[in-house]
């Protein structure tokens, strides 16, 4: 085994490798994947002193706890989370440096849902179409993290940051998402519109890296009709037979049957990957200019 890897002691409930995603291949049926709350990814790998670029571990709820074969630097970003190194607390949101063989464990997430963990070199497993992301839905890239696994390390290019504190948006105490209508909004109701943005939602627990659902009234349809497949982006608000809500998040499907009553700015998806459930939606409706 290399100098360079990790071992995985604690692998958690779902941690999977990240990066910027595979964008350019809806075409041929891929998804975009990479890292849901991309800031908070970019975030940890310049704290590191990586290229904003490097595959970095994505957590979910409780972390994870991994062993260096070579004295690393790591940084914790997105769901803020105790971190200690062979059991003394280290710094969240800071740049640590641990010992080759040493115990990093990144404890549950005290608020939010998803943490992000860079290492200097970055998580060098071998990409696919030029990601080195983990797409839950196709399968491409490396599978979720399990107990034992070993993932090798780049070579460090660069100098860990010096910072006492980093400042990042926390995880939303109301998920306040823009929308804006189309293109299949003429396939609902005034009224659904109007449910749309004005009712109040909350964050399902079946929600997903595919997904963000929602608990709350159903969108009425207007045309009752069956829609052909067609493409779906990022931020896309699909409505399922159930009439509520699912956003489509990093490893949504490329096409898709039921209509698409709206589109989520990019730039509030972020904050929609650290959202847990039970977590307040509102849809604020931006109109076109």
């Amino acid at each position: 085994m290399s100098d360079r890897a990790l071992s995985v002691v604690r692998a958690g409930v779902l941690t999977t490798v990240q990066d910027q995603g595979r964008p350019g291949h809806a075409h041929l049926g891929v998804p975009r994947s990479g890292a849901l709350d991309a800031p908070a990814a970019a975030l940890a790998n310049r704290l590191v002193g990586n290229p904003v670029e490097a595959a970095v571990l994505e957590t979910t709820l409780n972390g994870c706890a991994l062993r260096p074969c070579s004295a690393v630097t790591v940084a914790v970003a997105g769901a803020p989370s105790p971190v200690t190194v062979d059991g003394r607390p280290a710094p969240w949101g800071a740049p640590v440096r641990v010992p080759a063989g040493a115990l990093l464990d990144v404890g549950a997430a005290r608020a939010g849902l998803r943490g992000y963990v860079a290492v200097s070199g970055g998580v060098a497993v071998d990409p696919v179409l030029g990601s080195r992301s983990t797409d839950l839905l196709s399968g491409l890239g490396p599978p979720p993290l399990t107990d034992g696994a070993v993932l090798p390390l780049g070579h460090p290019c660069g100098v860990p940051a010096r910072v006492d504190v980093v400042p990042h948006p926390g995880p939303p105490a109301e998920l306040v998402l823009r929308v804006t209508p189309g293109p299949r909004d003429d396939w609902f109701t005034a009224s659904a519109l109007r449910t749309l943005a004005t009712a109040a939602y909350r964050v399902a627990s079946a929600s997903n890296r595919i997904g963000l659902r929602t608990e709350g009234p159903s969108l009425e349809r207007a045309v009752s009709g069956e829609l052909p497949s067609e493409g779906m982006v990022l931020g896309a608000v699909q409505v399922p037979p159930d009439g509520r809500p699912v956003v489509f998040l990093a490893d949504h499907p490329t096409t898709g049957g039921y209509p698409v009553i709206a589109v989520v700015r990019t730039a509030d998806l972020p904050a929609a990957a650290q959202a847990v459930a039970g977590t307040p939606v509102r849809f604020l409706v931006v109109r076109r200019r």
